[in-house]
């Protein structure tokens, strides 16, 4: 099967990595440069919890951290690319009652959650401010290095034989008798027997569809910065999630993410939003106020109309869409990756994700 697949991040290279691997002929056609989008800007958590997700998204987000640990060993091996996957748990942090108490009804109904007072969530993270009415530990939480896990995905897709085209944006699929037959692109028309739009905030801006094939997904940017950890200070041990944001400890240096700006295709970066990360920030871990932030940056998730994922065969004969997951990219890499390639190969979406099935926008 000859498969193009339009889009070179988290999802179109590990859908490809999937499809290759299983003898298929793969040419990933990517816009700009691969794995430079919203997988370039993420922080890399793989936290079902820390989202909490709830009914079949928490489903699909526990499946795929299931499987991340043989998927990252696996890609490490065929790329030779460490993408620094981390199984190290994560800190929710109630910062006053309220909050301790959605906490506390939370750690009943999950197994996952083991729940602390100040003193153990301190224990736990010494740079943590005492300043907290409690928090739960989250011990399956885990996170990954996301430049390199592009970097890793693209290697990986090339040594099972498949091809990577930059800066060659698609611009319209060409439909013959209900069927897909052809992308064009400004430079070329590439033929195929299938084609899946993994374009991100992307997906919805191809010409030569009929309308309706493939649901209105928007931009919604998200802006990140990153402080230094000091040659002398300790880094966080975990990933902390409260008082609105989250920090992730990678390498020596401490993201602190996100916003949520529903402003197009935007990428500015705002000194309002700054200023909030670092007030956040500090407020949780005080010694972030003495580190100095080295890097600010923006990146833009793909929502669907409904919030869900939209995955599987569109009306058009051929013709594949993997889009809308917003937040949760780079945790739903793996399962994205095999129940696509599964879907291209057979035609079907498994049943079991009908929940994310794009024919519900029909």
């Amino acid at each position: 099967m000859n498969v193009v697949i339009i889009g070179a991040g988290a999802a179109g290279l590990g859908i490809g990595w999937q499809l290759a691997r299983q003898g298929a002929t793969v040419t990933v056609l990517e816009r700009a440069q691969y794995a430079h989008g919203a997988i370039w800007a993420a922080a890399g958590m793989i936290a079902p919890v820390g989202e909490g997700m709830e009914g079949p998204l928490a489903q699909f987000g526990q499946q795929s951290s299931r499987l991340w640990p043989d998927f990252a060993a696996t890609l490490e091996a065929q790329s030779g690319v460490s993408i620094g996957y981390a199984r190290k748990g994560a800190l929710l942090v109630a910062a006053d009652g309220d909050e301790a108490a959605h906490l506390a009804r939370r750690a009943e109904q999950e197994e996952d959650l083991q729940l602390l007072n100040a003193s153990q969530a301190v224990e736990r993270e010494p740079l943590l401010t005492p300043l907290i009415a409690g928090a739960a530990f989250a011990q399956d939480e885990a996170q990954v290095d996301t430049r390199a896990l592009g970097h890793a995905l693209a290697r990986a897709l090339i040594a099972a034989g498949g091809t990577i085209i930059q800066n060659e944006a698609v611009v319209r699929i060409e439909v013959s008798s209900g069927r897909a037959v052809a992308a064009r692109t400004p430079f070329r028309l590439h033929e195929a027997d299938a084609f899946v739009i993994a374009a991100g905030a992307w997906s919805s801006g191809i010409d030569g569809l009929p309308p309706g094939t493939v649901p209105q997904i928007k931009p919604i940017k998200g802006e990140i910065i990153a402080y230094a950890v000091p040659s002398d200070a300790a880094t966080l041990r975990e990933v902390v999630w409260g008082k609105g944001v989250y920090l992730v400890p990678r390498g020596r240096r401490v993201l602190a993410g996100a916003s949520v700006a529903d402003v197009g295709f935007d990428t500015s970066l705002t000194k309002t939003v700054r200023a909030f990360l670092e007030e956040r920030a500090t407020a949780l871990i005080p010694a972030l106020a003495q580190w100095r932030v080295d890097e600010h940056w923006a990146g833009l998730r793909p929502a669907s109309p409904d919030g869900l994922p939209v995955l599987g065969r569109s009306q058009v004969d051929g013709l594949f869409v993997a889009s809308g997951q917003y937040r949760n990219g780079i945790l739903f890499t793996p399962v994205l990756a095999d129940v696509m390639a599964r879907t291209v190969m057979t035609g079907a979406l498994p049943p079991e994700h009908a929940a994310f099935d794009i024919r519900r926008f029909a």
